[in-house]
């Protein structure tokens, strides 16, 4: 008889299962729990300077991204995932990141009516590219918007909580991650930057490499954020964006820079920095780090006042950030930072079913005080129990006997100092020690 049995399915390549700490695996990749106390940090954060959580889609309408993002960026032209609705024809993507989306929503119901916003998300984006360190076809986002706000201030406030959000996860700037900054001017200012750029780099032709002379007439800005050693010399000769900026233009980024400067936050002016995306105008700034390898930038962002009104919206100006989270977590576990530990407080060891029902009635008056308290479950022994609490991480265990249980108490024994004498604690009292437990 033929062997049926069918192989077991993986997840696509490039797209990673999030998994709690005690899940082996072979790849190091962030844990779950490495995940929540990063969405807790980002959420304590935020609330500080005013922001509100809202959610879009994941699937939106193709023309939305070849629109806002622009058709010769390496995104639309190769990383999207887009496909045909079957049901009426649609062309639809799978979001390659979050500032579309959130301002065709901001357009589409008309949130600014009431005056500018600060808005904030995360969750997943997907890019077809090839799968490396730091770098996955499905990838997270934490996404920070101002909208409505024209001036230097907002900005300098978004570079600044990002200053907070580094120090809240244990990292330190300028030592872990460095802060490089640039104005790309306004659309006129880089129309004659432009031209400069196609003339210089057409006298250099035959020193482009093949994505250069690609973008050289379509976006010949993005030739400057090459990577490719060979042209760095032929980069660093070219004509810089600042010469052309204006007076609004360099007093808007002398104001930033003067914040930062007042805040202590130092920054290297990096001319040849010009982001990912078409929107951008005046302010950008970047994150980046040592310590990924080639995947260095962290947290990227800057002003795009043009892109709510080029999406159909009534003209308002506009400024953000995106953090990849998963290069972020591995910068902080490439980095060895300590992390809260999400173990729970408490283990109860329960030493026959007999005990259950009181124990379980216990264990939710604890939990209801606000005590984590992880309960044994699947029968064994003591010295099973045992094994499991003190691999749980917890730092204290209950032990629920039928003695004990009778006379109306549980035992408190301590998994991780073996000077703590044992104790019995009264099961009428539970209130009382649940704030023991929480602090100890």
């Amino acid at each position: 008889m033929a062997d049926t049995k069918q192989a077991a399915l993986q997840a696509v390549k490039g797209m990673n299962d999030i998994l709690p700490a005690s899940v082996p695996r072979t790849e190091k990749l962030p844990d779950a729990g490495l995940w929540l106390w990063f969405e807790t940090t980002v959420r304590s954060v935020l609330a500080r300077y005013g922001y509100q959580y809202l959610l879009t889609p994941i699937v939106e309408p193709t023309a939305l991204f070849v629109r806002g993002l622009g058709e010769v960026t390496d995104i639309v032209e190769k990383e999207m995932y887009s496909f045909t609705d079957a049901m009426n024809g649609d062309r639809l993507t799978l979001r390659p990141e979050a500032t579309a989306g959130i301002v065709r929503a901001m357009v589409e119901h008309n949130a600014l009516y009431n005056g500018p916003l600060r808005i904030w998300t995360l969750g997943p984006m997907f890019r077809h590219e090839k799968p490396q360190k730091g770098r996955y076809r499905q990838f997270h986002q934490l996404d920070v918007e101002a909208l409505g706000f024209a001036g230097p201030d907002v900005d300098a406030e978004l570079i600044l909580m990002t200053r907070l959000l580094w120090r809240e996860l244990g990292l330190v700037e300028g030592e872990h991650v460095r802060l490089e900054l640039n104005s790309l001017g306004q659309p006129d200012e880089r129309r004659a930057h432009r031209e400069a750029l196609v003339a210089y780099f057409e006298q250099h032709a035959a020193a482009l490499d093949e994505d250069s002379k690609r973008r050289l007439l379509s976006n010949p800005l993005r030739i400057l954020d090459s990577k490719n050693p060979a042209m760095q010399s032929l980069i660093e000769a070219a004509p810089t964006l600042m010469d052309f900026l204006g007076e609004a233009s360099l007093a808007h980024f002398d104001t930033v820079r003067a914040i930062l400067d007042a805040a202590g936050l130092p920054y290297r002016v990096n001319p040849r920095l010009v982001r990912g995306m078409d929107y951008y105008n005046l302010t950008v700034f970047e994150w980046v780090t040592d310590q990924l390898g080639s995947q260095g930038t962290v947290c990227g962002g800057g002003r795009y006042d043009g892109l709510i009104e080029q999406l159909g919206g009534k003209p308002a100006p506009a400024v953000g950030f995106g953090l990849g989270i998963e290069r972020l977590l591995l910068l902080i576990q490439a980095l060895e930072l300590p992390v809260p530990s999400a173990a729970p407080r408490a283990y109860a060891v329960l030493m026959s079913p007999a005990v259950l029902p009181q124990a379980m009635v216990t264990l939710q008056a604890l939990r209801a005080a606000g005590v984590s308290v992880q309960m044994h479950a699947g029968g064994g022994g003591m010295k099973a129990q045992f094994k499991k609490a003190d691999a749980s991480g917890a730092a204290w265990a209950l032990i629920f006997g039928e003695s004990e249980l009778a006379a109306g108490e549980v035992a408190l024994k301590s998994l991780r100092d073996p000077a703590v004498t044992q104790r019995n604690l009264s099961l009428s009292g539970v209130s009382e020690w649940a704030a023991e437990l929480r602090n100890a």
